[in-house]
């Protein structure tokens, strides 16, 4: 065996698994150096930049990057396929999802055909994936009057594109006015009101956070039918989630007894009464948004604030047909009694705020000694 490896040129060392071939003065290179460069070259073939194929997105944006993309829809309409690819990767989608994430079977070229008859009818069909992980908030949206819209065949019911957008999705709530903002698109006369009062002014024109919003009132993806009893009753309680917040109101000098005076009057005390019998009858008792406008609050001291003193007969005159001139004298609006308002009524509240203790406590000595009396006289 020597013999054959000498003719070939090679030779051997005893005591040593090392094979060599001799050359000169150069050897062959030895098997560690083989893994080494067998193991950089696995590393670079690894790396990204050694692949030839583009990232799934980036596949997809080589056709749909192009703007101008179209799709002709059989009722004439025309469906844009183009997709910013700088919008799609500064939305909150852009660092979690990739596009087959969503547009499930369209990995492939050519893409499968599907039937869509109209741009809203593919809205509709479309939607429904962001179920796969919004499952909580799609299931709020099955008990909101849009979707009663929608299953009754209003196909201008909104859904979830339709306020979120579909591939530049950002973050709710930034800035704050964009709720309202979105809300307009259908909503366009009651946004128009509603910038014009004192909580949309603040909203639009300030991005003031404390003033609300459409759907701190309305709900979010559960959004309420407000032409239902129950939200008209129920209102009393969304206006006292800011209005009792004392740190807030002191802000704008706004008391937080607002709530409570309303409550102990007798519009409150009713009003009150009625929700104990939870029934779902329409009540003719006078909650804040009869009074204070619902989407056109005002100041309360605006020249046109239906609770100025003198509007306060017509406001008054919505519920009470036959309101004088000297009718909205009987109530005394948010305040409390003082020397200084309703003299008189705070006198006689307080005399009563004596004498029934003092009664109560002179009848109940009364009683005691006279059953004393009687029972050592028996």
């Amino acid at each position: 065996m020597s013999r054959l490896w000498a003719k070939k040129g090679w030779s051997t060392m005893a005591g040593s698994d090392r094979v060599q071939k001799h050359t000169g003065n150069r050897r062959c290179i030895s098997l560690p150096w083989l893994v080494v460069l067998a193991a950089l070259l696995m590393f670079l073939l690894a790396t990204p930049g050694a692949s030839a194929q583009a990232p799934p997105s980036e596949q997809c944006s080589q056709c749909h990057g192009g703007s101008g993309m179209s799709k002709a829809l059989p009722n004439g309409e025309k469906l844009e396929v183009f997709v910013d690819p700088s919008a799609f990767s500064s939305s909150v989608h852009g660092k979690k999802l990739i596009c087959s994430d969503c547009h499930t079977g369209y990995m492939g070229y050519p893409h499968p055909k599907r039937d869509i008859a109209s741009l809203r009818d593919y809205t509709i069909a479309q939607y429904e994936v962001c179920k796969n992980c919004h499952f909580a908030n799609y299931n709020k949206t099955l008990d909101s009057i849009h979707y009663d819209l929608l299953v009754k065949g209003n196909r201008k019911a909104p859904v979830c594109t339709d306020c979120h957008s579909a591939h530049n999705v950002t973050p709710p709530g930034r800035p704050r006015s964009h709720i309202s903002q979105t809300c307009s698109t259908c909503h366009t006369a009651v946004y128009n009101e509603y910038g014009k009062s004192v909580h949309g002014r603040a909203l639009v024109e300030e991005e003031n956070a404390d003033v609300p919003a459409c759907t701190d009132c309305h709900g979010v993806h559960n959004i309420l039918n407000s032409k239902t009893p129950d939200f008209h009753t129920d209102s009393t309680e969304l206006c006292s989630n800011c209005h009792t917040n004392k740190a807030m109101m002191d802000k704008y000098g706004i008391s937080t007894r607002v709530v409570q005076t309303y409550l102990n009057d007798f519009h409150g005390t009713t009003l009150t009464l009625r929700k104990r019998q939870s029934t779902d009858a329409w009540t003719d008792k006078a909650v804040c948004i009869d009074c204070h406008g619902t989407h056109n609050i005002s100041r309360v001291d605006a020249p046109d604030s239906p609770v100025m003193k003198a509007n306060l007969v017509k406001t008054c005159g919505k519920c009470h047909a036959d309101a004088g001139d000297n009718f909205p004298a009987a109530w005394l609006s948010h305040y409390e009694p003082s020397p200084g308002k309703a003299p008189l009524v705070y006198f006689v509240k307080l005399f009563y705020t004596l004498l029934i203790p003092f009664m109560v406590v002179g009848l109940s000595i009364h009683i005691g000694v006279n059953l004393w009396r009687v029972i050592t006289h028996r």
